[in-house]
């Protein structure tokens, strides 16, 4: 089993500063993630300057004025601040990675070296955007939040048809809510594209909480991303949604735990670790009371005790009505016949 994929999303919860995003980074080394991503995006490119924001963005940001034209502005990132975030990433180990919401950041991210990208839900319908993805990129990542499986197989389809390898995709389920009600997360639909697609699958979680992510990864997921941010109660449009520190510290723990408790040989026998305890906690057929040599054993004067480095208790049908092969103390195992 491949070590599971922990992207941890700052998207744009650095609010515009790049101080925060550095921070951003740390805590997502410390909390153990493999790629830290943010969100590469013109706003001039990506959306009109007559669209409104989303309930969950009006909400979040507590400005129902703003456009979200207005809103996407102020949380750019440049490319010095670009070539800023992946040198910093470089010196804490940890992989830089990003989003591209528009044809321009596309084509960017490409020139500075990235050969994998991430699709995001918004874009899974935007044909021109996934024909010059699949392009530039050799490995995609395919959020598809809001999406149906008729539309994930004609994205997916792009990519096939221009020569990404299906071992080069993972398909992402998600919903794309801010915090997505637990009873429209639909787990099970990740199956429903691994049964479909035969590519690798996993999980874009926006729920509050770790429990989700953990349990996807229990399922069958290669893949997770999380939002995270410093601070809950800062302001901005994905926030509320997102992790502090500890939490993603903690999902990422518990993913790595599941990780290990599912990739076992599958097989049913015994563990190295447990092998000691067999005999402390099996039983073996024992003297009831004081038995003579000679005495045919019976129901009378035998039971079943710990420890089990005796006679296995599967055998008290052939040690009844044997004679006992000595005499045997209360509590003392007893012996084979002879």
């Amino acid at each position: 089993m491949n070590k599971v994929i922990i992207i941890a999303e700052a998207g744009v919860n650095h609010n515009g500063s790049l101080d925060k995003a550095f921070e951003l980074i740390d805590a997502a080394v410390e909390a153990g993630a493999d790629y830290v991503k943010f969100q590469t995006f013109k706003a001039d490119k990506l959306v009109s300057v007559k669209a409104k924001k989303a309930d969950y963005q009006i909400e979040n940001t507590n400005n129902s004025e703003e456009s979200q034209f207005e809103m996407l502005q102020k949380l750019e990132l440049s490319e010095a601040d670009h070539e800023q975030l992946i040198n910093y990433c470089e010196l804490k180990n940890i992989k830089f990675f990003s989003t591209a919401f528009d044809l321009v950041s596309l084509q960017y991210l490409a020139t500075i070296g990235m050969d994998m990208v991430k699709i995001p839900s918004g874009e899974i319908t935007n044909l021109p955007y996934l024909r010059k993805a699949a392009d530039l990129f050799k490995k995609v990542i395919i959020s598809t939040g809001m999406s149906t499986l008729k539309e994930v197989g004609e994205a997916v389809n792009v990519f096939i048809t221009s020569g990404t390898p299906k071992e080069n995709i993972t398909i992402l389920h998600c919903n794309t809510e801010y915090p997505t009600p637990m009873e429209d997360v639909n787990l099970k639909a990740m199956l429903s594209i691994a049964k479909e697609f035969k590519t690798a699958v996993g999980y874009s979680d926006h729920t509050l909480g770790i429990e989700v992510p953990i349990a996807a990864v229990a399922l069958g997921a290669s893949v997770i991303e999380k939002h995270f941010t410093l601070d809950k109660t800062m302001d901005g449009p994905d926030h509320k949604a997102s992790l502090e520190p500890a939490e993603l510290k903690a999902m990422v723990t518990g993913i790595r735990n599941i990780e290990a408790a599912i990739s076992g040989t599958g097989l049913k026998e015994p563990s190295a670790s447990e092998m000691k305890n067999i005999t402390i906690a099996r039983k073996s057929i024992i003297a009831k009371i004081d038995i003579k040599k000679g005495e045919i054993l019976t129901e009378d004067n035998i039971t079943v005790k710990r420890p089990g480095n005796g006679i296995s208790p599967m055998e008290w049908d052939k040690v009844i009505g044997q004679k006992a092969t000595r005499d045997f103390f209360a509590d003392d195992l007893i012996d084979r016949a002879e």
